[in-house]
């Protein structure tokens, strides 16, 4: 029976829940944990510990660095702060230049202070924040320090900007699209998102669940893969 960590690459539409239940029907074990979910519209490396051993050592990976590029729509609001959500598009009186876009960027860099978005997995009062915020309650989370090591600019064209970067633990990209727009005064949030990178462990030798059962020569036999 298999036991280790994997690098798994998450394609978008499933949870990081969908990926766990996955491996256990592959590998017929029961206790499968991952190294910091994925959201569902976002895509890229999910690490997964199988077996005991390997779930007690997942918080290490959870606190290394990861490496993300993402789509960011300026001029539009969303409750979630990605596609998902409630769009609300904003008033525009004038579009950000390139070096707007720069020097907003330049100032994500190092530690900052981030509030994480609503709908969010961080508990409140013992409930999780996104179960409150599909309930209409108020869901109003404290800011705390992250760190962004890397934020580089791929590309702008109005109103899509490309980011690539790379930061600590618990920084969340959606808040950090959220905060950008709003420092640009045009409000923003994530179209696409794809982490690329969590210590490690890399989008190119990350397995796709197609290919899953190569990659576990002591697979219990089943008539199920992965779709089913």
């Amino acid at each position: 029976m298999f036991e280790g960590v994997l690098a798994i690459y998450k394609d978008e539409g499933l949870t990081s829940h969908d990926v766990i239940d996955v491996v256990r029907r592959w590998t017929g074990q029961k206790r499968v944990g991952h190294a910091g979910t994925l959201d569902p519209c976002a895509k890229g490396v999910l690490v997964v510990g199988v077996g005991r051993a390997a779930t007690k050592t997942l918080h290490l990976v959870a606190g290394s660095e990861k490496e993300y590029v993402t789509r960011i729509k300026l001029g539009w609001r969303s409750t979630t702060d990605d596609r998902e959500g409630d769009k609300e598009a904003v008033e525009v009186t004038a579009i950000p230049s390139e070096e707007q876009v720069r020097g907003a960027l330049a100032a994500f860099q190092g530690v900052i202070d981030q509030r994480p978005p609503a709908f969010s997995a961080i508990k409140v009062r013992g409930r999780a924040a996104y179960k409150l915020a599909r309930a209409a309650r108020q869901v109003d989370l404290p800011a705390r320090k992250v760190e962004a090591k890397d934020v580089e600019l791929l590309g702008y064209t109005w109103p899509y900007v490309d980011v690539r970067l790379v930061t600590g633990p618990g920084f969340y990209v959606r808040s950090f699209a959220r905060d950008l727009g709003e420092a640009l005064g045009v409000g923003g949030y994530v179209v696409e998102l794809e982490r690329t990178r969590v210590g490690s462990y890399t989008k190119d030798r990350a397995v796709r669940l197609a290919d899953l059962a190569a990659h576990l020569p002591d697979r219990p036999h089943t008539t199920e893969g992965p779709g089913s």
